[in-house]
């Protein structure tokens, strides 16, 4: 194969000392106990250990006073249940409380891997033969439980890559549920979640709602119905996909002052709660040459998988929705950056094994779906999949593939399809582009290199790469050179 693939020598590695903090909650009996002792506290001792709290961790955490009263308001259901009014506890032991129930989460100590790449919607201040770029990347910490975080970077005239300084102040995002459900779509999402035969109907809580309806106002509708009749163990089951449904909807805006380093997304509802998985980011242009920033992932939540979607123009406010449809039980989608023949494009892998490509009206539903590619050479016998969404090139549309073969490893491959009909394929490599070395073969799962999203620069496709799924890295291969041995 005569393509010049050049390894850098950057690496991206897991860093134990940047956390955020999440609550801190056991059994309510516990927590009742807890609580009644902060309260017997002596006032002067109560002062003492709040201050050596904040002198401890202010320097670690943004606004730690404003977070240890979040987490304090969360509690309220038990100060209710202990009869004790809020209104009448002084600001330290509100604070107080607040930190004995909160808690440091380290993101990236264990692993920081399957990076994708796209353009910054800011390009001020680079020279013409440079690029800004925002690098994602899925950072695991403790339990396993992965999220979302970005380095910004610039890659210069010859494809190396500058990063930012790395911002430690992590910053979350308020979550925001404002989303409008349709009462039709929503039944019919429900149908499709389908677990068992002779499921009842969720027109008994849905007729107490309009047409249109927020959260808030069916969880009042759930409230009032768990209220007013008895439940059988299949309308309480409904009343769990519905309120599991409805959480999978959320917006996210993080503050102006975060770098976007220290902006992370985190698992937030029920839907993601084990994580959120490889996130595929795509700089996608509308016909109206709008530009919007979409990331298929894959939620987990310690039993099955929910593929969804990001959405975002400035990567400080974020929607996050459900994928629906028959394909919405995949891993891997991933978006094509614009649409074709007047429709949104998805390569997927409906049966873990094989490449399909899928069409939709609708960006959140996804129904059918064509085989366009199938293992075929020794390296990739067990499986192909994507490695984020395609690349358009003057040659055809660009996908980065991986393939598993002997001793399960994976290595990278890349295959063309035609513009304008991207179930035909053009050419494909018949060895990887890239498969793991001495160095990139250990790590937590070995043997294995994997991307997310690539993109083109100067002449070259930059493609960061995880190194068994442990540490990120990337690679510059010559354009030219892999859209030659591809028409082959």
């Amino acid at each position: 194969m005569q393509v010049t693939v050049s390894r850098k020598d950057i690496k991206f590695l897991p860093d134990s000392s940047r956390v955020i903090t999440s609550l801190l909650y056991t059994s309510d009996e516990r927590s009742k106990n807890i609580i009644y002792s902060i309260l017997a506290m002596p006032e002067d001792q109560a002062k003492a250990t709040l201050n050596q709290v904040l002198r401890n961790y202010s320097k670690r955490h943004r606004n730690i006073s404003l977070i240890f009263e979040k987490h304090f308001n969360k509690l309220s259901s038990l100060f209710n249940e202990m009869e004790i009014k809020t209104g009448n506890l002084n600001k330290t032991q509100r604070a107080l409380i607040g930190a004995y129930f909160t808690k440091e989460y380290s993101i990236e100590s264990a692993a920081f891997f399957n990076p994708s790449i796209v353009e910054d919607p800011d390009q001020s201040g680079i020279r013409a033969d440079e690029k800004r770029v925002i690098i994602s990347f899925r950072a695991t910490g403790e339990g396993h439980i992965s999220s979302i975080v970005f380095r910004s970077a610039v890659i210069d005239k010859d494809c190396n890559i500058i990063t930012e300084p790395v911002g430690k102040m992590l910053a979350e995002a308020e979550r925001i549920k404002r989303h409008v459900y349709h009462k039709k779509s929503f039944m019919k999402r429900l149908d499709e979640m389908r677990e068992f035969n002779n499921k009842p109907s969720p027109v008994f809580v849905l007729e107490k709602l309009g047409d249109n309806f927020t959260y808030g106002e069916l969880k009042r509708a759930v409230e009032e119905t768990r209220k007013t009749r008895e439940l059988s163990a299949k309308k309480k089951f409904i009343i769990t996909e519905m309120m599991w449904l409805a959480k999978s909807h959320y917006e996210l805006d993080f503050s102006l002052d975060s770098a976007i380093s220290e902006r992370v997304i985190y698992p937030i509802s029920d839907t993601e709660k084990n994580g959120i998985e490889d996130a595929r980011f795509v700089k996608f242009t509308e016909e109206s040459g709008e530009v919007i920033y979409y990331a298929t992932y894959t939620a987990y939540d310690g039993r099955s998988i929910l593929p969804k979607l990001l959405e975002t123009k400035d990567f400080y406010h974020f929607k996050c929705s459900p994928i629906h449809g028959e394909l919405a039980h995949n891993k891997g989608m991933a978006l094509f950056p614009r649409k074709i023949n007047g429709k949104y494009a998805m390569l997927c892998r409906t049966d873990g094994v094989n490449n399909h490509i899928s069409y939709s009206d609708n960006i959140n539903i996804w129904r059918n779906a064509t085989l366009i590619q199938k293992p075929k050479y020794p390296w990739e016998l067990i499986q192909v999949g994507n490695c984020g969404s395609p690349v358009e090139t003057r040659e055809g549309w660009l996908v980065i593939t991986h393939g598993v073969g002997p001793m399960r490893e994976y290595g990278l491959g890349a295959s063309l399809y035609d513009l304008e009909n991207p179930e035909k394929e053009i050419g494909r490599l018949k060895t990887p582009l890239l498969s793991p070395n001495a160095e990139e073969r250990e790590g937590y799962v070995p043997n294995v290199v994997y991307s997310c999203g690539s993109m083109i620069h100067n002449g070259n496709l930059i493609l960061p790469y995880a190194m068994s799924d442990y540490s990120s890295t990337y690679a510059a291969v010559d354009l030219n050179e892999l859209l030659e041995e591809l028409k082959k």
